[in-house]
């Protein structure tokens, strides 16, 4: 009996280990118009301080460079991060990320990584909504919310902008989402830029969580969706238009919200539990 109960101990111990494998994290830099060499890192140390992932960092060439040589091994990871916005990926890469994303990985697409590649159809499939690049109205609506109902704008104009970097408060769309769940109803992000104007296919877009982008701020006047999450084939995606900087990546909403938003994307459920300094709707909170 005795060896039976030792037995049973032994084996629910290995049975713990082996469900608490890390979630393989990579995150994809190299260019981009922001301070990659400077997020990537404090990108690394919030996910790694979540205490559930492993994380490798794939650094492309720099712009002009020789992008054939970029040719990161997706299928060894749970869920790509992509902090880049740069030169188009070679055609092999670019397949081979869709087949990575459409055979279920995760991906999660951080602020100017919905920036890039209006030419790369399926990546604008999977961001769902983009800016600047040229994009215009070819490129699919406006998507904005508005007294609970989402609205796309066809009208043309450009895609993507941003008023005065600010402080401005997030409202939750959708609290009943496993990244969302237990999160106040509103809360206020540290200094940033809003983007708006965003625009794209939209297809099977969920909201969860917009700002107002107010004229005051020389924004658009209208709820913009900075949170975001969408499916592409049997893959999910994590979209935040949060994180120009170093001040709005050390703010715990962010943090939580990218820590939450990818384990989401790699596994479909969220365990990293909402802090006891996440912000208030009255006051942002931040890490160094």
């Amino acid at each position: 009996m005795k060896r039976l109960l030792i037995s049973l101990i032994l084996y629910c111990a290995i049975a713990s280990v082996t469900a608490a494998e890390p979630v393989k994290v990579l995150i994809v830099d190299g260019q981009n118009n922001h301070k990659w060499a400077v997020i990537t890192p404090l990108l690394k140390k919030h996910l790694e301080a979540a205490g559930v992932f492993k994380v490798e960092v794939a650094t492309s060439p720099a712009k002009g460079g020789e992008m054939e040589t970029f040719r990161p091994k997706f299928s060894d990871f749970d869920v790509v991060v992509s902090n880049y916005n740069g030169d188009l990926w070679s055609e092999e890469a670019r397949r081979a990320f869709e087949s990575f994303v459409a055979g279920g990985g995760g991906f999660v697409s951080v602020h100017a990584a919905n920036n890039s590649f209006r030419e790369w159809k399926e990546y604008n499939r999977m961001i769902g909504l983009g800016g600047w690049g040229d994009r215009n109205e070819q490129d699919g609506p406006y998507v904005r919310y508005w007294e609970g109902r989402i609205i796309r704008d066809a009208s043309p104009g450009r895609g993507g902008s941003h008023g005065r970097q600010h402080e401005f408060a997030l409202d939750v769309r959708d609290p009943e989402h496993p990244i969302m769940k237990g999160l106040p109803p509103r809360w206020m992000h540290a200094q940033d830029e809003l983007y708006d104007r965003l625009r794209g296919p939209a297809e099977n877009l969920n909201i969860l969580a917009t700002a107002f982008s107010d004229k005051s701020t020389n924004g658009s006047g209208h709820h913009e969706p900075l949170l975001m999450t969408l499916t592409y084939g049997g893959g999910r995606i994590f979209h935040t238009a949060l994180g120009h900087d170093v001040p709005a990546v050390n703010c715990v909403g962010f943090i939580t919200t990218f820590q939450r938003g990818t384990e989401w994307a790699a596994t479909g459920k969220v365990t990293i539990p909402v802090p006891a300094d996440f912000p208030t709707a009255e006051k942002s909170s931040s890490r160094n």
